[in-house]
């Protein structure tokens, strides 16, 4: 399946590099996600930063942490898909990089949405679902 089944109508929300770890928290709490791409503009991806970042820049630095800034934690190196890219492909990436969202870009590669690993495991489960009862329904028709 194609990721654009998954992403129809979901919104990606983003932050500015320069924004404070309370403005990062305070987003991520209010959205109810667990990463917010790094962006100016909304559209050029400039980096990924999620709350496993904030955990991981906790440890010798929270007392350093209210002054810091999301350009201090954020991951540069973004993992990417396009909405053309199956479920599949995406959790082998994901597995492999063991990362839990992927944003996903368009063809310029501009921001067009984002994708969590709890998506993806929502349209699997689905998917094995329909598998299942076409299965049922070919059993007990046959």
């Amino acid at each position: 399946m194609k990721i654009s089944s998954i992403i129809s109508g979901k919104r990606v929300e983003t932050i500015s590099a320069s924004a404070s770890i309370q403005d990062l928290v305070n987003s991520l709490s209010s959205h109810h996600i667990g990463a917010l791409v790094v962006s100016n503009d909304g559209r050029h991806i400039d980096g990924i930063v999620s709350e496993r970042d904030v955990v991981r820049a906790m440890p010798g630095k929270l007392d350093q942490l209210i002054g810091m800034h999301v350009r201090d934690i954020m991951t540069v190196e973004v993992h990417t898909c396009t909405a053309e890219s199956t479920t599949t492909e995406l959790m082998k990436m994901m597995t492999e990089h063991r990362i839990r969202h992927v944003p996903v870009i368009d063809k310029d590669g501009l921001l067009i949405s984002i994708v969590s690993i709890g998506d993806v495991v929502k349209n699997r489960l689905g998917e094995m679902e329909s598998e299942n009862q076409a299965l049922r329904d070919y059993v007990t028709t046959g």
